[in-house]
């Protein structure tokens, strides 16, 4: 039987929704006891009475992950940016941006930060947290979706309307008013997804998939909050580099494996020491090492 082609817009378990060339969404299982699909994939797949079977994943050009000792999840594939969203209230989790950053650094995924609810008083704070990304060159782009909707869809219609972006923010920083700001049919989309998995018994999807066009050329995918972002996927030695402020100043150390901890004629230290970079990311740098560094076992 012929193979066709298809991208995953849903998953849950062995269960995923693929949407085939001419938009049709069909239910697939993967080949045997595999769950190696995410959402973003391409993939071959083989009909089967109403559904499909999964016969191969083509190769990735991308991957956000995250890994803690115990298990990794996959956030989607195939992405093109990240736009890691945070909010004047709640206060940001500085440690879960800063962690995003750095597995879209290691899976060379561009990424983008926006503020949201910019029109607060808190927002003053929030922007002098965020300092330190804007000069190490991290874009930070400012909205206030809920009081200028028309505004926030002006500002990052630029940024969207091509290739897929994954949008990643804790609860409470208003993602589910930003995608309804950016798709007025979020919830068929959505609903569409739900209704196929729910075929097999399934009503829930790791991230959530809307195109941004009838084009179908840009889409943004919603991704499930999480409270912890585990790095283990990285080795400590890696580490700076993924750290556009520490690595602009780790190849002046007089070692070159210089952990920017204890080692004489550190430049990050010295460069932290002249303002130039923040004591709050040495901090960030030092402790996730030690972090990355422990006994895998």
């Amino acid at each position: 039987m012929t193979l066709h082609n298809g991208l995953v817009v849903g998953a849950h378990g062995r269960h995923f929704v693929v949407e085939t060339d001419d938009r049709r969404r069909v239910l697939c299982h993967r080949r045997g006891k595999k769950v190696d699909c995410v959402v973003g994939d391409r993939v071959e797949w083989m009909p089967t009475g109403d559904g499909g079977v999964i016969e191969d994943v083509l190769p990735r050009r991308s991957l956000l992950w995250r890994q803690d000792r115990w298990r990794s999840k996959s956030f989607a594939a195939n992405i093109d940016r990240l736009v890691v969203l945070v909010a004047a209230v709640p206060p940001m989790a500085e440690s879960l941006l800063a962690r995003a950053l750095v597995a879209a650094a290691h899976a060379d995924i561009a990424a983008h930060v926006l503020l949201n609810k910019s029109d607060l008083p808190e927002a003053a704070a929030a922007r002098q947290r965020l300092e330190p990304y804007r000069r190490m060159g991290v874009p930070v782009l400012e909205v206030s979706v809920k009081r200028d909707p028309a505004g926030a869809r002006a500002l990052l219609q630029p940024l969207l309307s091509r290739g897929i972006t994954l949008l990643l923010g804790a609860s409470g920083v208003g993602k589910s008013t930003l995608i309804n700001t950016l798709v007025p049919d979020a919830a068929a989309q959505v609903g569409e997804i739900s209704a196929a998995l729910n075929a097999g018994r399934h009503t829930t999807t790791t991230t959530s998939w809307y195109w941004l066009d009838p084009a179908h050329e840009a889409a943004v995918l919603d991704s499930p909050g999480f409270q912890e972002f585990g790095l283990m996927q990285v080795s400590p030695e890696k580490l700076a580099g993924l750290l556009p402020d520490i690595a602009a100043h780790a190849a002046a150390c007089r070692f070159v494996n210089c952990t920017h901890r204890n080692e004489p004629d550190c430049a990050v230290r010295e460069a932290t020491a002249r303002g130039e970079v923040s004591p709050v990311r040495l901090r960030f740098y030092q402790e996730l090492y030690d972090e990355l560094a422990q006994p895998r076992w």
